[in-house]
């Protein structure tokens, strides 16, 4: 098994604050959009909490059988294997120094890869939208797919574009509670950016600027440029190739800087039932990141959640992402690619069966009616905990707009979108009470058979669960 952590030998380590400041904002404000007041106005105590609150250690699990123990983290993995690493380009943030770093999750302490410079105006001046050119901060997310595929081989790619997702949204959501907005970048020339973080095993994915008064600050003149690398530590003493990995991969990259075109807009589905008035959560935001976990199996029965919970899920899905392949920053009605096809199996007052949600009209579209239990859980590669959830999600792509949109590029960001809404689902699930989880393993075909999809234009992405989950002991 891959080494979970990414260490930079020999470059100089920076410690990030013990006890950052704390979120206090109720999380259902932070996923309904609403930016919170700045905490601190220290960059260090900035960072820190930025990253305990999206990609740090949350706990640590024990295997009974052995002992072993294993962390788990704020922002959910495939397999818990983490293939996502954090790195950010820093300028004129107030008490700390100007430079690119890697973010040491295991230590939670940032290695500072280069001294000085301006990489903060080289990553963006990578990506041609216009927003955010102004940023001191730019997180890169990178992915290093053999941790992946170690276990899950060619499908390894699809769980490497989820979790960058999952992860985008965790940073966006984390500056939110913190007083600042993200704006993500994907359209950018890939070995550029990897020349930029002096990266071999890592494939950068997504660009993040960030930028707010939650954002502590300070002029400063620049100060020269010094590169301190340091060494990768090796993840695996063998490394087995997956050529189609490496060939999806190649297909889907950009070889230069190149203007991204505009989405084009979703049609609208009207459907007969509307959403009902939303539920209510005092939860932090603080206490439901640090807090989340994925749920192993539910506890099925006939438990149910409400119709007021059920709608709140689906609301938090639709508010804008603020991404280049989203459209316009401020566009309250972007273009999205990816639909929700649910299968409800305990939703008081809906019917069991397959619905379609429009997220224009935010209404639901009936489709079958029935127990869906067995069908769901025999899609999702017949694991029970899709059966025993309150409500399972398969996450449809519009794959022939994508493709129209932006060539094989595409491909990942319709992933990426699907990771991004599985995140909020997370968030807003552990907010009311019960917990979620991702599903990346289902039988593309027959999902799109059931679903009267033609599995060209149209390709189920992602599958995901929420309900009442068995407890862990162990945690």
């Amino acid at each position: 098994m891959p080494d979970p952590f990414r260490h930079y030998e020999q470059a100089p380590v920076l410690d990030l604050p013990a006890d950052p400041p704390a979120p206090q904002t109720p999380t259902f404000q932070i996923l309904a959009g609403h930016t919170a007041n700045p905490l601190t106005n220290d960059a260090a105590q900035f960072l820190s909490s930025l990253l305990f609150h999206s990609a740090s250690i949350s706990a640590t699990k024990t295997v009974p059988s052995t002992g072993t123990r294993y962390a788990l983290r704020v922002n959910p993995s495939s397999g818990n294997l983490h293939p996502t690493e954090f790195h950010f380009a820093a300028k004129g943030l107030a008490n700390w120094p100007d430079g690119l770093y890697h973010y040491r999750a295991s230590s939670h302490m940032a290695e500072q890869r280069q001294s000085g410079g301006d990489p903060v105006t080289e990553l963006l001046n990578l990506a041609p939208a216009p927003w955010f050119r102004s940023s001191p901060l730019v997180f890169v997310l990178t992915s290093i797919a053999w941790r992946e595929a170690w276990k899950y081989r060619d499908r390894a790619y699809r769980y490497c574009l989820h979790d960058t997702g999952h992860a985008w949204a965790a940073l966006a959501l984390a500056a939110r509670a913190l007083g600042a907005e993200a704006f993500a970048f994907a359209h950018f020339p890939d070995q550029q950016a990897s020349r930029i973080l002096g990266v071999d095993d890592e494939w950068p994915m997504l660009l993040i600027a960030l930028k707010g008064p939650g954002i502590p600050t300070a002029d400063r003149p620049p100060s020269p440029k010094h590169w301190n690398g340091g060494q990768p530590n090796p993840l695996s003493t063998e490394t087995i190739p997956y050529p189609a990995i490496d060939e999806v991969h190649q297909a889907t990259t950009l070889p230069a800087i190149s203007t991204i075109a505009q989405p084009t807009p979703a049609t609208s589905n009207e459907g007969p039932i509307p959403l009902a008035p939303l539920a209510t959560s005092d939860a932090t935001f603080e206490h439901t990141v640090r807090s989340r976990r994925s749920a192993l199996d539910f506890r099925g029965g006939s438990e149910t959640i409400s119709f007021e919970m059920f709608s709140t899920l689906l609301d938090f899905t639709t508010r804008p992402f603020a991404a280049d392949f989203e459209g316009d920053l401020f566009d309250l009605d972007p273009a999205r690619y990816i639909t929700l096809y649910l299968y409800a199996h305990r939703i008081d007052d809906l019917d069991r069966g397959v619905y379609r949600f429009c997220p224009i009209t935010r209404t639901l579209q009936r489709k079958r009616l029935g127990d869906q239990r067995l069908m769901a859980a025999g899609l999702s590669l017949s694991q029970d905990l899709a059966g025993n959830s309150c409500v399972t999600f398969s996450m449809i792509a519009d794959m022939e707009r994508a493709l129209r949109d932006h060539g094989d590029r595409g491909y990942r960001y319709v992933h990426f979108e699907a990771g991004n809404i599985g995140q909020r689902l997370y968030l807003a699930s552990e907010a009311l009470g019960f917990r979620s989880t991702g599903i990346g393993a289902f039988y593309d075909d027959s999902v799109h058979r059931y679903l009267d999809l033609d599995g060209e234009h149209h390709q189920v992405v992602y599958h995901f669960a929420c309900g009442h989950a068995i407890t862990d002991p162990r945690l």
